[in-house]
C-alpha cells in the first residue's frame, strides 16, 4: 500500500473540512423554508449545486469478488459535479473525475502470477450522470435537516491506459492500434452522507463503486467473461447556487413547510372570515324561509300575514274568494260552484281545482240541469287576445267534465275576456283573482 498517497489523501479531507468549518461561520443566517408553498413548485427553491471532491482510488470494490491483482495502492482521485434537485428526495446529477488506480501481485507466491507483477491505470477521465437519492429527506424529530444520507446510480463512460509491469501502451490501442487510450462504459453504483455546513455549503463523505464493462482496465485479460472494476472513497465540499432569499430544496423538509403553511396566521384569519360568511348566509336563507302563519308563503312576500291555519291563499299570501256550490232541492240545478284560478297567459288547469269540477261533476250527473261556465282573464295583452284566452279557459273546465262522464249539452261556455274583474287589475294580487272560470245557472 503506497501510504505517502495515503497521508496526502486524508491531508485533502482535512483541509476541505477546515474550510468548511471556514466558510460556515462566513455565511448569513441560512434562510428558512417559511418563503416557499406546498406544491409552489420548484421555482421557488435553489435546486442547482456545484460541487469539488477529493479522495482515494482502489481497484478493490466493498461488495469483494475475484481482482486479477493480490494487493492494491491507494492513489489519489478529484473531480466535479454539477447536480439539479428536482424534488425533495431525487436530483439527477453529472461527474467527472480523474485519477490513478494500481495494484500489484507482491502477496502472490513469487512475487508475481504468470508473470505479472503490477499495473498502474491512468484515467484521463471518467465522466457519468447518475441519479441520487436523498433517503432521510423527511424528519419526524427535527424542524430543519442537518445530515442526509443518499444513495446512487447511473451510467458513464471511462478512458484510460492501463501499464503492465511498467509497460506503457500508450497510442498503442484501438482497432488500428493507434489510440492513446481505451473507452470503456461503466455502471457506478454508490452511497454516502452529507452534512449542513450552512444553508449555502455542505461537507459530504461518499463511497462509489464503479463496474466497468471491460476485462482491460487493469491491463490483464484474466477471463473471457469476467469484468474489471474499481473504486472511489471521496470527501468534498458541495455549494448551493441561486438567490440568498430562497431555501435550498435539498434541505427542506415537507413535514415543516406543510405544517407552516396550515399554520399560516393569514390563512387561519382567513378561514375564519370565511366562517362568518358562510353562517351570516345561512342566517339570511332561514330569514327568507320563515312562514310566520303557515300558508306556504315566506314571510317577507307576504301581503296578508296571519291567515287563519287552512286558509286557501294566492301567490302573495291572500285568501282566495270563494263560491259555494249550492243544489236546489228536487230541481238538479247548479247555482256556482268554487272559483277555478289559472296562471299568467295559460289555460291548463290546476291540479288543486280537480276536487271543486269532480264536485261539480258528480252534481250534474247524478241530478242532472245545465250550467254556463264562464272564463275571464286578467288585463295584460289586447282585449281580442284576452277574450280567445278566457274562452280557452272555459273550454278546459267543460272537457275536464266531459270527459269525467257529463254530458257536452249540460255545459255551455262563454269568453268574457277582461270584463267583469272581480279585483283591480292595477295590482298583480288582483290580477291573479281575476284570471278565473265561474258557473252560472241557466
Amino acid at each position: 500500500m503506497n501510504y505517502s498517497t495515503l497521508k496526502k489523501g486524508l491531508a485533502v479531507s482535512f483541509v476541505a473540512l477546515m474550510g468548511a468549518t471556514t466558510l460556515a461561520s462566513a455565511q448569513d443566517a441560512p434562510a428558512t423554508s417559511s418563503s416557499a408553498k406546498v406544491f409552489g413548485g420548484r421555482g421557488q427553491y435553489r435546486s442547482w449545486s456545484i460541487g469539488v471532491n477529493g479522495g482515494v482510488l482502489s481497484p478493490f470494490v466493498a461488495i469483494g469478488g475475484s481482482n486479477d491483482f493480490t494487493n492494491f495502492d491507494v492513489n489519489l482521485g478529484y473531480g466535479l459535479s454539477l447536480r439539479k434537485q428536482l424534488g425533495h428526495a431525487f436530483g439527477l446529477e453529472g461527474n467527472i473525475f480523474r485519477g490513478k488506480v494500481s495494484g500489484t501481485n507482491k502477496d502472490a507466491v513469487g512475487g508475481a502470477v504468470n508473470g505479472i507483477k503490477e499495473f498502474e491505470t491512468e484515467m484521463q477521465y471518467a465522466v457519468d450522470l447518475r441519479g441520487v437519492v436523498n433517503v432521510a429527506t423527511v424528519d419526524f424529530l427535527r424542524r430543519e435537516n442537518s445530515v442526509n444520507f443518499f444513495v446512487t446510480a447511473g451510467y458513464g463512460l471511462v478512458a484510460y491506459n492501463p501499464k503492465v509491469n511498467g509497460v506503457d501502451q500508450k497510442g498503442k490501442w484501438g482497432e488500428d492500434g493507434d489510440k492513446d487510450f481505451v473507452k470503456e462504459a461503466y455502471i457506478p453504483v454508490g452511497a454516502g452522507v452529507k452534512f449542513k455546513v450552512s444553508d449555502r455549503v455542505s461537507f459530504n463523505l461518499g463511497y462509489t463503486m464503479h463496474f466497468v464493462d471491460g476485462d482491460n482496465f487493469d491491463g490483464v485479460y484474466a477471463k473471457a467473461t469476467s469484468k474489471d472494476k474499481f473504486s472511489y472513497g471521496y470527501a468534498g465540499l458541495e455549494f448551493s447556487l441561486g438567490s440568498k432569499s430562497k431555501p435550498n430544496l435539498d434541505w427542506v423538509n415537507p413535514l415543516a413547510l406543510m405544517y407552516d403553511e396550515l399554520k399560516d396566521p393569514s390563512l387561519r384569519q382567513e378561514v375564519e372570515a370565511l366562517k362568518t360568511r358562510v353562517s351570516n348566509v345561512e342566517q339570511s336563507v332561514e330569514a327568507l324561509k320563515k312562514d310566520s302563519d303557515g300558508d306556504g308563503v315566506a314571510d317577507q312576500f307576504d301581503k296578508c300575514p296571519g291567515t287563519p291555519a287552512g286558509t286557501a291563499v294566492d301567490g302573495s299570501g291572500c285568501p282566495l274568494p270563494k263560491v259555494e256550490t249550492v243544489v236546489a232541492p228536487n230541481t238538479g240545478n247548479v247555482t256556482g260552484f268554487e272559483t277555478i284560478q289559472f296562471e299568467f297567459n295559460s289555460s291548463v288547469l290546476k291540479t288543486e281545482s280537480y276536487p271543486t269540477l269532480d264536485k261539480l261533476s258528480s252534481v250534474l250527473r247524478e241530478n242532472g240541469g245545465k250550467v254556463t261556465v264562464n272564463g275571464y282573464a286578467s288585463s295584460e295583452g289586447t282585449a281580442a287576445y284576452n277574450v280567445k284566452l278566457s274562452k280557452d279557459r272555459a273550454n278546459s273546465v267543460k272537457t275536464y267534465l266531459v270527459n269525467s262522464g257529463v254530458n257536452a249539452s249540460q255545459v255551455v261556455t262563454k269568453g268574457h275576456g277582461e270584463a267583469n274583474p272581480i279585483a283591480s287589475n292595477d295590482t298583480e294580487e288582483g290580477r291573479i283573482q281575476n284570471r278565473r272560470v265561474e258557473s252560472a245557472r241557466n
